[in-house]
């Protein structure tokens, strides 16, 4: 085509000299590529854009998509200039070799930066697929666009330079620990978020308790060097994502995937207040409904039991008799198996713990049916609020440290007694 051109120009009466080659080349090369880049950016894009942007749909961004489309335009722009070069300019020519330099230069940078936009559409599709919520994707992207851009790097220089990559990768070879002391904390990251993928040990979205960072909140983002948790206080807290491998953490999300939340709290009973109930306190706590069915098959079971001692029941040491404690007990556990906001398929229990100094602990052991934080803390306030209004019906007191007004009542009741 070149020889045509000049041909038809010698055939004019023009005479086409080196100079006058060079500049019609150059100016054909320029010319060329300002019009690919109005018909690629001020039609083709534009029109596609549109396009797009009228199938409406939400799983991709339409400035994602921009981006990727104008990065690859550039690619294709820079591979024309290639080519065109190669056309009209003369070969092993220094402006031949210093525009293919410079093209090639320009395809690599943006074949990288249109990677880039690739993995972030890719990024962004995920977001509303299993595979992306279960694995650290961000983490993993944000990898191979290190890999890439290294890679690249040394393609760049080695064409700056005139030496074959081989070369510099060579090189790489001495410079091993200093690129991993360099890139310790990316290489570690992307280890650690392959093995919290792998073993599902965390993924976005899931509750994060990790007291050493002060993390208690929502995971947002898994990423190359740091996780993101936000915390129930509207705080950030970054921690860093090798972290997760090297010390324990707390994931609720088995919790919020059962259904149920645990209820694991006990009021201490005062020991002086633990007695027999008599048989008067017994036949007033049958008119509890809850209670009811429980005294019955209690009474029948003590009565045949202590018929059998006949004289020796007169001393209370030697019959079975109801406790005010024991029946307490009995009737929370009917309570919370007729509440309708806890389970009946997951652990339930009122049991006895230990005594101490603060008297007896009466636990609470069972799972709410949410999973929600404010609902549950309103039922597992009422389940407490019942029983500490109707322990004394039970003719039992709760354990507690004397406050200002104990020690007022009790100087009262002294000098009125005096």
């Amino acid at each position: 085509m070149k020889e045509i051109f000049f041909n038809w120009l010698s055939g004019l009466g023009v005479e086409v000299t080196a100079m006058m080659a060079l500049v019609i080349a150059l100016s054909f090369i320029v010319l060329t590529a300002l019009a690919l880049h109005l018909v690629l950016h001020r039609i083709l894009l534009v029109r596609l854009v549109g396009l797009l942007g009228k199938t409406k749909q939400v799983w991709l961004p339409p400035q994602l998509q921009q981006r990727l489309f104008y990065r690859l335009a550039l690619v294709l722009q820079g591979a024309v200039l290639l080519g065109q070069a190669e056309i009209w300019l003369p070969k092993a020519s220094d402006s031949l070799q210093l525009i293919e330099m410079l093209a090639q230069l320009w395809i690599l940078l943006f074949l990288l930066l249109a990677l880039f936009a690739l993995l972030d559409c890719l990024l962004s599709v995920s977001r509303y697929t299993r595979l992306g919520r279960d694995l650290p994707l961000r983490g993993i992207f944000q990898g191979v666009k290190l890999v890439a851009s290294i890679l690249v790097g040394i393609l760049m220089i080695a064409l700056l330079l005139g030496k074959s990559p081989l070369f510099l990768f060579s090189g790489l070879g001495a410079m091993t620990a200093v690129l991993m002391l360099v890139f310790k904390d990316p290489i570690l990251g992307l280890v650690a978020g392959i093995q919290l993928s792998a073993n599902r040990m965390l993924s976005v979205g899931d509750w994060l308790q990790m007291d050493k960072y002060g993390a208690d909140g929502e995971v947002t983002d898994i990423g190359l060097t740091t996780v993101k948790v936000s915390n129930w206080d509207k705080t950030i807290t970054t921690i860093p994502t090798y972290a997760l491998i090297s010390d324990s953490f707390k994931n609720w999300q088995g919790m919020t995937e059962s259904g149920g939340r645990r209820i694991k709290r006990s009021v201490n009973i005062d020991m002086t207040s633990v007695r027999f109930l008599t048989a008067d306190e017994q036949l007033t706590l049958k008119q509890a409904k809850l209670l009811a069915p429980y005294l019955s098959r209690k009474e029948q079971e003590l009565s045949s039991y202590n018929q059998q001692l006949s004289d020796a029941i007169s001393c209370p040491i030697n019959g079975r008799h109801l406790t005010n404690l024991g029946t307490l007990r009995a009737y929370l556990d009917a309570y919370l198996r007729a509440n309708p906001s806890i389970r009946k398929d997951m652990t339930l229990m009122v049991r006895q713990l230990a005594p101490t100094s603060e008297g007896i602990p009466l636990e609470i052991y069972c799972f709410t049916a949410t999973t929600a934080w404010a609902d549950y803390e309103g039922i597992q306030a009422d389940i407490f609020d019942h029983i500490f209004a109707i322990i004394g019906q039970f003719h039992l007191r709760l354990h507690q440290s004397p406050t200002g007004y104990d020690m007022r009542a009790w100087q009262r009741e002294t000098v009125s007694n005096d």
